[in-house]
């Protein structure tokens, strides 16, 4: 059977008897289409009949609602489908919504197939049922020329579903700011502008059904306030958020897309309030049950300088039901950041110039990151691990390679009675200083290399096959260039301080200090292929190094 790279799904059941089919239909439509998922409601269409059907607007109530937050969750299995639900045809109560516009809609990702759980009485795949479904589906969108159709019925599954399943009511996912009891059929009040915020990395399906809620509501325009710069800080495994402009992208893509008729105004979040607590032209405010809190100080901020209140709605957060320990259960870009631990980011470098049967990792962190514990623990596996520190002390020593360039340059004030370097007294002098610390580095570090080049022949006598250079400096010293990979390992600044301060016995200012004399967390996984984390218990840090060890030597072959 054809995969598809995009695919457009024309749901036509009624939409509390589809509810209870839904995940067959997905796990139907996932096996014909593998990136892009459009979802077009028309509850109640038949593509049986003579006639052309046109597409014609659903009123959107708090059913309609609760189905497309159902759908997105149901979806959330299919985690490699990006699905879209689209809106032109899902209309909110409103004196001032526009007639349905007769034009082709373009979308980002043009449908390449369009599929149906309308049902044939036969349950065959009936030629001119097919014929009007790629007809529907190219009068209300752009599709490929070439496009296919697929009845996804009876892959999905006759009538295995118990008759008390039929006709329930979903789950209640959104909770309107009147105290008035909300009913499935009540319809949903529509608003000129309002606004929703999140920080949208790796846009997901909570954040989908969040915004898509806000778009219904919104008539002609919508605030997508985007977390940035402070806000950011806050966040678990921040190093590994998308860049703002590249988040905005995604988020400009998925809104025009599913509502191209509102206008949407995405700008940075730099504060907890936003525009949703100053801008007067604003009636809503779309949260969920996490930020909720959040919202009611939005009102209070705006009450205080004599704004009116947004409406506030409420979504419930979507759950996670393959969130593993120390995941969320519910959907979240955290949990997503969390799985990218051990995993290649990057394509490898290729080094010609290295040992043939040798493969390279350079592991860097900063401070207190937990980086030397990474490193035995990839000795455990099988690694040769060159530590540069060590290698710093070799070339230190009375005979070494950089002892003369270093007492010469820095004066024989610098020695222990004994003749061996004092390396506090050395610290001291360019600590701060650039130009002398420049001096030491350019002794030092071309040094430090050509040992661990003659340390990686070792490891090739000991039989080895993966190298693991420990540098804090790995970056800064220019050492990447002699390794296939950048490993990583990060952890928050406050828990490196912490860790520098009860390690090293400094005052909290010296541990700053130092880190801030480094490249930061962020600096260096900019630059590298795996990221590991030291934040969890050890084993939790075990499970990490065995799953990024696991998956090198996956790829070791084709690269060495």
């Amino acid at each position: 059977m054809a995969v598809f790279r995009s695919g457009l799904l024309v749901l036509t059941t009624p939409l509390a008897s589809l509810a209870p089919r839904l995940a067959p239909i997905l796990t139907s439509a996932a096996r014909l289409v593998n990136h892009t998922l459009y979802v077009h409601l028309q509850p109640g269409m038949s593509l049986g009949a003579p006639a052309q059907p046109q597409s014609s607007l659903v009123q959107a109530t708090f059913e309609v609602l609760d189905f497309i937050t159902h759908l997105y969750a149901g979806a959330d299995v299919h985690r490699h489908l990006d699905v879209r639900v689209l809106l032109t045809n899902i209309g909110a109560k409103s004196a001032f919504l526009p007639p349905l516009s007769g034009s082709v809609q373009n979308l980002a990702h043009p449908p390449e197939v369009v599929l149906t759980d309308f049902q044939t009485l036969d349950g065959s795949q009936y030629n001119p049922v097919k014929q009007q479904l790629e007809r529907y589906a190219t009068s209300c969108y752009s599709c490929c020329p070439q496009l296919a159709s697929v009845l996804l019925y009876p892959d999905y599954g006759p009538g295995e579903l118990p008759a008390e399943s039929l006709d329930v009511p979903l789950p209640s996912t959104i909770r309107p700011a009147s105290p008035v009891a909300r009913s499935p059929k009540q319809p949903v009040r529509g608003y000129h502008r309002g606004a929703v915020g999140g920080t949208f990395d790796r846009l997901h399906n909570a954040h989908k059904v969040l915004l898509s809620v806000a778009c219904i509501l919104a008539q002609e325009q919508l605030v997508v306030g985007v977390a940035d710069k402070d806000l950011l800080k806050s966040k678990l495994l921040p190093e590994l958020l998308q860049p703002y402009a590249e988040r905005v992208e995604h988020l400009s893509e998925f809104l025009v897309d599913i509502k191209p008729s509102l206008t949407f105004d995405i700008i940075p979040l730099l504060d907890p309030y936003g525009p949703a607590g100053s801008d007067p032209s604003l009636e809503f405010l779309v949260v969920s049950e996490e930020t909720y809190r959040g919202g009611m100080a939005v009102n209070r901020f705006r009450l205080e300088n004599d704004l009116e209140e947004l409406a506030l709605y409420q979504i419930q957060l979507l759950k996670d039901q393959s969130h593993k320990e120390n995941e969320e259960d519910k959907v979240s870009s955290s949990s997503f950041r969390h799985r990218m631990l051990g995993k290649l980011l990057r394509p490898p470098y290729k080094r010609p110039e290295l040992p043939t049967q040798l493969y390279v990792i350079g592991l860097t962190g900063i401070s207190g990151s937990g980086k030397s514990s990474v490193a035995q623990r990839l000795k455990g596996l099988g690694a040769y691990v060159i530590d540069s520190d060590q290698l710093g002390h070799r070339a230190y020593a009375p005979g070494g390679p950089a002892y003369q360039p270093v007492v010469e340059a820095f004066g024989t004030d610098i020695l222990h009675k004994d003749g061996i370097i004092n390396r506090k007294v050395l610290g001291s002098r360019v600590f701060g200083n650039k130009k002398q610390l420049k001096i030491l580095t350019d002794i030092m570090w071309p040094v430090i290399a050509r040992l661990a080049r003659e340390e990686m022949e070792h490891a090739m006598a000991e039989g080895k096959h993966v190298c693991v250079i420990d540098a804090a400096m790995l970056l800064e010293a220019g050492w990447q260039d002699m390794v296939h990979e950048v490993w990583t390992v990060v952890i928050p600044e406050t828990e490196a301080i912490r860790r520098i301060v009860e390690r090293d016995g400094l005052s909290e200012a010296a541990a700053q200090s130092r880190l801030q004399s480094q490249m930061s967390g962020q600096q260096l996984v900019d630059q590298s292929h795996v990221v590991l984390s030291t934040l969890w218990e050890p084993h939790v840090t075990q499970r990490q190094v065995e799953k990024a060890w696991a998956l090198l030597q996956k790829r070791i072959p084709q690269t060495l």
